[in-house]
């Protein structure tokens, strides 16, 4: 039992005990910003797939690293290998229910899209919130710095020190930054690497500001200040925005969602009502005719109410 015991606990820590998590998002940003050192290919080994035969067949896709990027942004701790897994799983319950309860196979198709998507949403889904939770802590990262700067830190050392003290999300990615310096990378490179991890046009401002203040000369920490301020306000005006277009985005999600609510209870409440839209041609023609004027319409509606600020 000791020994049970013993080698469970030498298995959590050599593969899930939070320093091996560390290392591990540590060789997953350096493999999602596209190098080709040897960190990022022992990255590849150890991450995209834990099968050495997977992990192979992985490594043929191209632009592989683009989908590890998205994990990286999303901040989920799953590996490429994951989500194909979970996509394939999903895909073979979706045709096996599908075949059990007879659907028609263009039902059955739709159904195996819609299963096969449902992963990719959901890591979407996670990284556009993470990346709306950075942007909104980006102006108090950047007061701070510029407070560190007044009190005569150097700016390695604001960005440590914001990566101690900071909130996350925004404090692992500035933390990241700072030891991709300490380990000799510029703070140029550096920056520029923060820029790809975090796909903002707030976090592109600063990392440009930064560069250039660095080559030209000036007063970083005003700089930063009057940045700061300057997302402030657009965060504003972005919520006003939201304000207004919050009745246009209630109607488009009823408007899209009642015609499949109603669907669903015809077809509950009277399962030969609707069988014939799925069994006879024209009623087949209808259901696709229907389908694509409503993605037409929801793109139409998505349109008017994306207000970019």
């Amino acid at each position: 039992v000791v020994l049970l015991i013993e080698g469970l606990y030498v298995y959590w820590n050599d593969t899930r005990s939070p320093e091996v998590r560390r290392v591990a998002q540590r060789l997953r940003a350096i493999s999602a910003e596209g190098q080709t050192e040897d960190a990022a290919k022992l990255f590849k080994e150890r991450v995209l797939s834990h099968s050495p035969a997977l992990q192979r067949l992985l490594l043929l896709i191209p632009r592989i690293h683009h989908l590890d990027r998205l994990l990286l942004q999303a901040g989920s701790n799953s590996t490429v290998s994951h989500l194909l897994a979970a996509s394939s799983m999903l895909v073979l319950g979706g045709v096996v229910a599908g075949l059990v309860l007879r659907w028609p196979v263009l039902l059955i198709l739709l159904e195996v899209v819609v299963l096969a998507l449902l992963p990719w949403l959901r890591l979407v889904w996670r990284r556009s919130n993470r990346l709306h939770k950075i942007e909104a802590q980006l102006p108090d990262a950047m007061g701070l710095i510029a407070r560190a700067l007044r009190a005569g830190h150097a700016f390695p050392s604001a960005l440590a020190m914001l990566g101690a003290e900071g909130q996350e999300p925004i404090a692992g990615e500035f933390k990241m930054t700072s030891d991709e310096i300490s380990y000799g990378i510029s703070v140029d490179t550096a920056l520029n690497n923060l820029a790809t991890r975090v796909p903002s046009p707030d976090m592109r401002y600063f990392v440009m500001a930064v560069i250039i203040q660095r080559e030209t000369g000036g007063n970083l920490a005003e700089l930063l200040d009057k940045l700061a301020e300057l997302v402030r306000e657009r965060f504003k005006l972005f919520a006003k925005g939201r304000v207004l277009a919050a009745e246009g985005k209630l109607s488009a999600w009823i408007l899209t969602g009642l015609p499949f609510c109603v669907a669903g209870a015809v077809q509950i409440l009277n399962p030969k009502y609707l069988s014939v839209l799925f069994t006879d041609a024209v009623g087949i023609n209808l259901v696709i005719g229907a389908l694509i004027m409503m993605v037409i319409g929801i793109f139409a509606m998505w349109r008017i109410i994306d207000i970019r600020i």
